[in-house]
């Protein structure tokens, strides 16, 4: 009996019946067929496979609230992803759901996030005729970008779970878990950035969410979590007491830091920089890397040029425009 065998078989005595097995023929179908590791499970492979790969590296360097912080304690996009995947763990033991399916989703629900954050995203929306929505981008990252045009091969129950983790409900409980995880990991850890950024005082948050969920991050987060958990696995939510409170928190950070214009004071020259990019690509497409013109001739140059600047870090698209647009001085 191989290794993964003996962690199937474990599974099906401590997993809940609720719980996505890791022999589930459907949710670890792939595109291309493979023949199963003997060491693990496929949503081992999974989360191996995310965490590995380019785009994973590349979020250290995009935009999670603020454009290119001078301080080495604000969020990027990776550690914001590594937060989400340690609350969704915490709920899915908790459920005794499989939490490895759970990690897989959450390490790879943001890799076709845009530079500059939800700016890039709005802007790229507004210009591609395709279309930009990152949970899209997420998935096609994985189902085609990833490995030069080959994509990483992975299971159906971790794309559906990457694909509906913003505003859709998964077809696995594990799904719905990191799209809670991903709502509780980022209130809170704007929260602890805009009071660092001194965009927010403390003494503003909303006292009615303060008594319910806590007066600090992690007992927020603790209070988060457990409502979670103790809601149980039938419906994935807060309970109702702790949803409103939780929402009441995120329309406060909404109208407090996220359009807050000191917070958002560089997203107009953000917005400019992928314009301006996206127009030189568009009119001189055979600059593109070889990757994305071969995307080109089996789309267009739209998608093609979408895909590319969708995948840079904010130092590359800032770097790259320098470079085309800013006069050099003569050596």
């Amino acid at each position: 009996m191989t290794v993964r065998e003996q962690i199937e078989i474990s599974e099906a005595g401590i997993l809940s019946k609720f719980a996505c097995a890791s022999i589930d023929t459907k949710n670890t179908e792939r595109e291309r067929y493979e023949d199963k590791c003997p060491y693990r499970t496929e949503f081992q492979r999974d989360r191996d496979r995310i965490l590995h790969c380019n785009s994973f590296r590349r979020l250290k360097r995009k935009t999670q609230v603020f454009l290119s912080p001078v301080g080495d304690h604000y969020r990027t996009r990776l550690t914001h992803t590594l937060e989400v995947s340690q609350i969704a763990r915490t709920i899915a033991r908790g459920m005794r759901l499989n939490e490895d399916l759970t990690e897989a989703i959450a390490l790879g629900h943001d890799l076709g996030h845009s530079p500059f954050g939800h700016c890039g995203e709005r802007t790229l929306d507004e210009i591609c005729p395709h279309g930009f929505k990152h949970y899209e981008q997420s998935l096609r990252v994985v189902d085609v970008l990833e490995k030069k045009g080959n994509g990483l091969n992975l299971t159906y129950a971790v794309r559906n779970g990457i694909l509906c983790h913003t505003n859709m409900i998964a077809d696995t409980k594990e799904g719905n878990i990191v799209r809670l995880a991903d709502t509780i990991a980022y209130i809170n850890h704007d929260i602890e950035d805009s009071i660092r950024a001194e965009i927010l005082d403390p003494n503003e948050l909303p006292r009615d969410c303060v008594v319910t969920l806590g007066n600090t991050k992690t007992r927020r987060i603790t209070t988060l979590i457990a409502s979670v958990i103790e809601h149980g696995a039938v419906d994935i939510d807060f309970s109702p007491e702790i949803r409103k409170a939780h929402d009441d928190l995120k329309a406060f950070m909404f109208e407090k830091v996220y359009t807050n214009p000191t917070a958002k004071q560089e997203e107009g020259k953000a917005e400019r920089l992928i314009r301006k990019l996206y127009k030189y690509f568009i009119e001189n497409s055979k600059k593109l890397p070889d990757e994305y013109r071969i995307i080109m001739k089996d789309s267009d140059a739209d998608r093609a040029v979408c895909d590319y600047i969708s995948g840079m870090s904010d130092e590359y698209a800032v770097c790259l425009y320098t470079d085309l647009f800013v006069p050099k001085f003569w050596k």
